[in-house]
């Protein structure tokens, strides 16, 4: 079955039919004893290359032709795509597309009927729920709802998957909740309730919780839905900063295309739990995809300071 549009991977150049057989042995068996001074020298800088060049890490999720039923409705159908180390990927499409289901099965919250999702190396099902919890974080659109809890005490919350039965953990974690509330500009805000903030305050208390857990891998399921516009752009910066700092592989849910376009790498485009496309917002986000996706005319301009496809309704 072919991969989906945006997975496919480069085949390697071959020789005789054989590849690089030879090449290879000789760059990963520097003792062979075989003399290469007789070699093009075109090969013999190849040979040094590959013996020196990093093996690519594998990616971090890896979505292998996932299907997924609710009664007799098909929901998800055939998704396949991977995710590597330190990209944002988003899910765009229209409403009812399967886009929060998807996330729910690379949570492992739901699992699929068909295909399987791999994290980290290991099918999803195959991680236990704690030690998942240590390097996979979900921040939800509805902002945390903690009536009676203080602001730093719902950030503590996130240190959860590290504490032993008596919640304690081997290393004394205040500095670390300090320097998130201080990143977040949540300092002033440590001592009040949750209950008592804003939208756009709770949901950088949400933040901050996930911070604290500290994963590898963060979902976001339309983070932005209630916040304006400003808060909107505030919270993406600082996911952005967030990865820029530690390597974060994000996968997002995303409604809005303009932001999608501006702070993710690369998008997967579904329609009625069916996969579209999977590339670079420039890719995606043409003219003809929107109008046969959405069912509007956009108008379509590079943004003037990044360069990524930004839209307009058309009049």
């Amino acid at each position: 079955m072919p991969l989906a549009r945006g997975t496919e991977r480069k085949n390697e150049g071959t020789v005789g039919g054989h590849g690089n057989t030879a090449e290879r042995f000789l760059a990963g068996n520097p003792r062979s004893g075989i003399d290469v001074g007789g070699w093009h020298e075109s090969t013999k800088k190849k040979l040094t290359a590959e013996s020196v060049a990093p093996v690519p890490a594998a990616p971090l999720v890896v979505v292998d032709r996932v299907g997924k039923r609710f009664g007799d409705r098909q929901v998800l159908e055939n998704i396949g795509f991977s995710v590597e180390r330190g990209e944002c990927f988003g899910i765009i499409g229209p409403n009812g597309s399967g886009k929060s289901t998807l996330l729910n099965l690379i949570s492992g919250v739901e699992n699929p009927d068909s295909g399987q999702i791999v994290l980290a190396g290991k099918p999803v099902t195959g991680h236990p729920r704690k030690q998942l919890a240590r390097w996979l974080a979900v921040l939800q659109q509805e902002p945390v709802a903690a009536e009676g809890f203080t602001v730093r005490e719902v950030v503590e919350m996130g240190r959860y998957p590290f504490q032993n039965w008596f919640g304690d953990e081997a290393e004394d974690p205040a500095p670390l909740i300090d320097g998130i509330l201080d990143k977040l500009e949540l300092t002033g805000l440590s001592g009040r309730r949750v209950d008592e903030l804003s939208g756009g305050e709770r949901q950088r208390v949400a933040l901050g919780k996930i911070m604290a857990q500290e994963p590898k891998l963060l979902l976001l399921d339309e983070p932005t839905t209630y916040l304006d516009i400003g808060h909107q752009a505030m919270l993406m910066e600082q996911i952005r900063s967030w990865r820029r700092d530690t390597g974060l592989t994000v996968i997002a849910v995303m409604h809005d295309l303009n932001l999608a376009a501006l702070f993710c790498d690369r998008l997967l485009l579904i329609k009625d739990g069916k996969q579209l496309a999977v590339g670079s917002p420039a890719d995606i986000l043409s003219r003809d995809m929107i109008r046969g996706v959405y069912g509007v005319e956009p108008v379509i301009f590079p943004h003037p300071l990044t360069g990524v496809p930004q839209l307009l309704l058309g009049g």
